[in-house]
C-alpha cells in the first residue's frame, strides 16, 4: 500500500444513495482506504443530508444527491451525472455500494465514458438463507463492512479489515450514556416501557449522564415524556443539527442502540455501542464497525432473524424477541462498559 501505482485512478467516485445508517458505514471503510493510499481521493455522492458523516476527513469529497428533487428519475441522474463530470474530469472508477435502480442508472453514464466500476455483492441468496422460516441456515455472513471492502479491493485499492477507521472522540470528563431507543421499524424496536426500566435501573446504578437520541417529531415527543418521568435524563433529539449530534455522540462511554442508524453513528467514533437486537440478527453482517458482538444483547429464538432490515410483520404476532427481552440484560451489558 502507500502510493498509487500509475495505472490505477486517484479519483474514485463512491455512491451510496440510501438511510443514513447505511451511509454511516461506508464511511470508516472509505477513511481506511484513504489513510491506506494517500495520493488517492474518493468522490463520495449520497444524500444531501448526510455531508456531515463526510466532515473530518480528507480527501473525501461530499457531493449532494437529491435523488426526490433535482436528480429524480432518468433525467434528474443524467443531470447528477453531468454535473460530477464537469466538477471532478478525472474520475476514473466508480464504487458502487448500493447496487440498487438509482446507482445502476448512475453507472451505466459513467460506463459509457470508459469509467471502471465496481458493484457490491449484497449476498442476496445467504440473506434469504438466514431469515427464511423453514430450514434457517444460522450462520454468520460476510459482514456489509467487508462488502465494501471488496469493491475497494476490486478497484485496486485492498485494505486491512483491522485498519483504524474511526474519527477522534472528545470524551467528556464525567462518563455518558446514550440511549436511541427507536428504529425505522417495530420489529427491531424495544418497547419504550422496558427501556424505561432499564433508564430508572442505570440511574440508580450509576451517576452517568443519560442522554436521549432519536429523530423526528414523534420520537422526540415520546423522548420527552419519557425524561419528564425519570429526572436526570436529557433529550437531545430534535434540538441539533446533524453535526452538533455527532459531536455530542463522540463525547458519551457507550451508546445503546437498535439495530439502526445511531449505532453506525457511534462506531464512527469507536464509541462501545451495547446493541439490542430483535426481528433482525448481527449475522446479517449489519455489526457497526469495530463493535462487539459480546455487547449485542438478543435472545435465541427458533424464529430468528426472520428479516434482514426488519420490515417484515412477525409472524408470529407476539414480538417474543423484544418483548421477552428483560431490561436488566441491557442495563447489565451498558455497566460492564462503563
Amino acid at each position: 500500500m502507500g502510493k498509487n501505482p500509475g495505472n490505477k485512478p486517484t479519483t474514485l467516485l463512491a455512491v451510496r444513495l440510501s438511510a443514513m445508517g447505511d451511509v454511516a458505514m461506508t464511511i470508516p471503510v472509505m477513511k481506511q482506504v484513504l489513510d491506506a493510499y494517500p495520493d488517492l481521493t474518493i468522490v463520495f455522492v449520497t444524500n444531501k443530508n448526510w455531508g456531515a458523516l463526510c466532515q473530518g476527513i480528507p480527501r473525501l469529497i461530499f457531493v449532494p444527491a437529491d435523488v426526490k428533487g433535482e436528480h429524480k428519475g432518468v433525467n434528474g441522474l443524467f443531470r447528477l451525472f453531468r454535473s460530477i463530470r464537469a466538477q471532478f474530469p478525472g474520475i476514473r472508477a466508480m464504487a458502487d455500494l448500493h447496487q440498487v435502480l438509482r446507482s445502476q442508472i448512475l453507472r451505466s453514464f459513467f460506463r459509457m465514458t470508459a469509467v471502471k466500476i465496481a458493484v457490491i455483492d449484497k449476498g442476496r441468496a445467504g440473506k434469504k438463507a438466514l431469515t427464511r422460516k423453514e430450514n434457517k441456515i444460522l450462520q454468520p455472513l460476510t459482514s456489509t463492512l467487508d462488502r465494501y471492502r471488496a469493491v475497494f479491493a476490486e478497484l485496486g485499492y485492498p485494505v486491512d479489515a483491522d485498519a483504524p477507521g474511526t474519527l477522534p472522540r472528545k470524551p467528556s470528563a464525567k462518563p455518558r450514556i446514550g440511549i436511541a431507543p427507536f428504529a425505522t421499524y417495530r420489529e427491531k424496536t424495544y418497547p419504550i416501557e422496558k427501556m424505561e426500566m432499564a433508564i430508572r435501573t442505570l440511574r440508580g446504578k450509576t451517576d452517568a449522564d443519560i442522554l436521549l437520541f432519536g429523530g423526528g417529531k414523534e420520537e422526540t415527543a415520546k423522548l420527552e415524556a419519557l425524561a419528564a418521568r425519570v429526572p436526570g435524563v436529557e433529550v437531545v433529539a430534535g434540538k441539533h443539527s446533524l453535526e452538533e449530534e455527532l459531536h455530542i455522540i463522540s463525547s458519551l462511554t457507550v451508546m445503546v442502540s437498535m439495530d439502526s442508524a445511531n449505532m453506525h453513528l457511534a462506531s464512527l467514533y469507536g464509541v462501545p455501542v451495547v446493541s439490542v437486537w430483535g426481528a433482525t440478527h448481527p449475522f446479517a453482517g449489519f455489526m457497526g464497525f469495530g463493535q462487539q458482538e459480546a455487547n449485542a444483547v438478543q435472545l435465541d429464538l427458533y424464529c430468528r432473524p426472520c428479516s434482514v432490515f426488519g420490515s417484515k410483520p412477525c409472524f408470529r404476532g407476539d414480538h417474543a424477541c423484544m418483548e421477552e427481552l428483560a431490561p436488566e440484560r441491557i442495563v447489565a451489558a451498558v455497566t460492564r462498559l462503563l
